[in-house]
């Protein structure tokens, strides 16, 4: 969540930054802004500069949220068969044809990744966004923006 303020600090005096309501970003939830690892394995890898940075404050969300967002993927048939899928590595055309036709043509494209049992989505401009149950969704933004460990910088919620 601080690799863009961070790349941009060189350019501070000749720019401002201007925070925008959350109604503005209908796109955004906690778990896509949940820290992965800058590696080749994630979909969204970039090679960057290393910045030394102190005293960073983040919130953990527990095991049993990732485990009910795991256990959701079995209620929602798309999101079942992606999961058979990208686990075994299968090719199976018979377990992609099961999809639903927008489901599959985004699946043939590479657009569905499963990491640590999470399934995610790169949309077209490389943004990553991992797929989750609406019925978690208010859990997800309470435990990264409203809890008061929570990572978020917004200038009301920094401590």
């Amino acid at each position: 969540m601080l690799r863009w303020p961070i790349s941009i600090q060189e350019y501070r005096g000749n720019m401002t930054i201007a925070h925008k309501s959350g109604n503005i970003h209908k796109n955004s939830d906690g778990l896509s802004r949940w820290a992965l690892a800058n590696t080749p394995e994630n979909p969204a890898w970039a090679p960057q500069e290393e910045h030394h940075i102190e005293d960073i404050c983040v919130t953990d969300i527990g095991t049993e949220f990732f485990n009910q967002d795991k256990e959701s993927y079995k209620m929602d048939k798309n999101c079942h068969i992606l999961c058979q899928i990208l686990m075994k590595e299968c090719k199976d055309p018979s377990l992609s044809s099961k999809l639903d036709e927008i489901w599959k043509k985004e699946y043939d494209e590479g657009r569905f990744h499963l990491l640590d049992g999470i399934l995610y989505h790169r949309k077209k401009n490389k943004c990553v966004m991992a797929l989750t149950d609406r019925t978690l969704i208010n859990t997800i933004l309470h435990e990264c923006h409203n809890s008061v460990a929570a990572g978020h910088l917004a200038e009301d919620r920094t401590l």
